[in-house]
């Protein structure tokens, strides 16, 4: 009983979560439609049919509908570029904002998110170098380096990156050199020989390094979470050509759908509560966190693509309207978001299909 209530707790926390992503995306669809005074009908939470209309605010109808997964905006004359007020009338760039306001704000919860991560647990101090783990029989074990030993210097050079204490070390290989390590609050001086020839992925002493966490606070933190979502963007983009280059199993490149998204999202959650029931019980659930960051960092990036249907799709039949002064014809346009919508439901049905019968599995 406790195990299908889990599994029942776990599904409901995912739609909730997938639910706050997609209406954030269409708020951000929403807030710039209104900036340009374009006319927004319905606001609905989850997919029709409808359900119940909640209240109707500054002419738009926000309603509740059956079922329960992301949020849609409706607005007035979206393709019919003869409605007064409506999307489709409007000028080609107030429509370009509006078509980007989505994937913008998802992007932007993605740094939120990320940031409530740092906030939590801290992020790495790049100026303070420390030793995370000591391969056995090496120089450094030998020595008598630990993990959690603090490098202060190498030879009286002070030691403020990973970069300087490396490209040292590299530079004494095969002559003995002088560490001096901060360990439990006393400082420490080691003498060994950096190895000239060290068996792959060992490195010249044979240790892992790392930069210890430090608290930081929001202002801190927004910078580190913009540095994650840039790299996350890029990873991304540069996704295809790593696949074609064969720098990535296609496995490791796979779409996923909402049942492989729930799968992730399920083996985080016992991660997080694995790490809480061992370590804290006050741990912030942040592999969670960090999923929901990058799901909101994929979400946004998704709907950029030039697809039909999709933001980025429809972006592209406003850019002949800015460069050459001529718009598409409407009915043109909307039979091809139709036919590209059709194609994405296939599309989501064999995602589906294929998180069904391969289920993911977090390594």
């Amino acid at each position: 009983m406790n195990s299908i209530m889990n599994i029942f707790v776990t599904i409901l926390e995912f739609v909730l979560a997938l639910g706050i992503l997609a209406f954030l995306h269409e708020l951000g669809h929403f807030l710039v439609a209104r900036l340009f005074k374009i006319e927004i009908e319905e606001f609905g939470f989850g997919f029709p049919p409808r359900l119940v209309r909640l209240f109707t605010f500054g002419g738009t109808e926000f309603t509740l509908n059956w079922i329960p997964f992301g949020a849609f905006v409706r607005p007035k004359g979206e393709n019919d570029p003869t409605i007064a007020g409506g999307l489709a009338a409007a000028k080609p760039w107030p429509r370009l904002a509006v078509l980007f306001g989505g994937p913008v704000m998802n992007l932007l919860v993605g740094i939120i998110i990320f940031s409530l991560v740092f906030v939590r647990i801290g992020a790495p101090d790049q100026r303070v170098v420390q030793i995370v783990d000591v391969s056995k029989d090496t120089p450094a074990a030998q020595a008598g380096i630990l993990p959690g030993d603090i490098v202060i210097s190498v030879n009286g050079t002070p030691i403020d990156s990973v970069v300087k204490l490396r490209s040292i070390i590299t530079a004494n290989q095969g002559s003995e050199v002088t560490i001096v390590m901060k360990r439990s609050g006393s400082t420490v001086e080691i003498k060994t020989t950096p190895r000239k020839n060290p068996p792959q992925g060992q490195g010249s002493l044979g240790v892992l390094l790392g930069n210890p966490v430090k608290p930081i606070t929001w202002f801190q933190a927004v910078p580190y979470a913009g540095e994650v979502t840039y790299n996350q963007v890029m990873q991304l983009l540069l996704l295809p050509g790593r696949l074609i280059q064969g720098q990535i199993s296609p496995d490791q490149a796979r779409v996923v759908g909402p049942k492989g998204m729930y799968d992730i999202f399920s083996q985080a959650r016992t991660l997080d509560a694995q790490s809480q029931a061992t370590q804290n019980p006050t741990t912030p659930a942040v592999n969670v966190l960090g999923l929901l960051g990058t799901i909101s960092v994929a979400l946004g990036l998704t709907n950029l693509l030039p697809f039909p249907a999709l933001d980025g799709g429809r972006i592209l039949f406003v850019l002949p309207e800015i460069i050459f002064r001529r718009r598409v014809p409407a009915e043109f346009e909307n039979m091809v978001h139709l036919i590209g919508f059709a194609a994405l439901i296939v599309l989501l049905v064999v995602i589906t299909t294929q998180d069904i019968i391969h289920p993911i599995v977090i390594p």
